[in-house]
């Protein structure tokens, strides 16, 4: 991560952890058009073709299913450690002309 203090805020984010693979849990109640099953039955939130979550809006940047969101997006701490990083790797693959690739 780089030395530059990264604020973050919903106004000012790039949603980089709605390309994150996500997988879903038991108790999880996403709707059903939103899960693909990974190779060994795993299910994960489905992706669009441009990697992103199939859930968010692309024009708004904000989560159609936020209220039922995955527990895993629910524990995902805006400005945490994790966070952080995955922006900080963003801007700098982005700077260099490299595409996301958070997988």
């Amino acid at each position: 991560m780089s030395g530059k203090k990264d604020v973050a805020t919903c106004d000012r984010c790039d949603a980089v952890c709605c390309r994150l693979t996500v997988v879903l849990m038991p108790e999880d109640r996403v709707p059903g058009h939103f899960i693909d099953r990974q190779t060994h039955g795993v299910a994960t939130m489905a992706r669009n073709e441009e990697g992103w979550c199939a859930a968010i809006d692309p024009l708004h940047l904000h989560c159609t299913i936020y209220a039922d969101r995955p527990s895993i997006c629910r524990k995902f701490a805006m400005a945490g450690p994790y966070c952080l990083d995955i922006r900080a790797t963003y801007r700098e693959q982005r700077l260099r002309g490299i595409p996301l690739s958070l997988e």
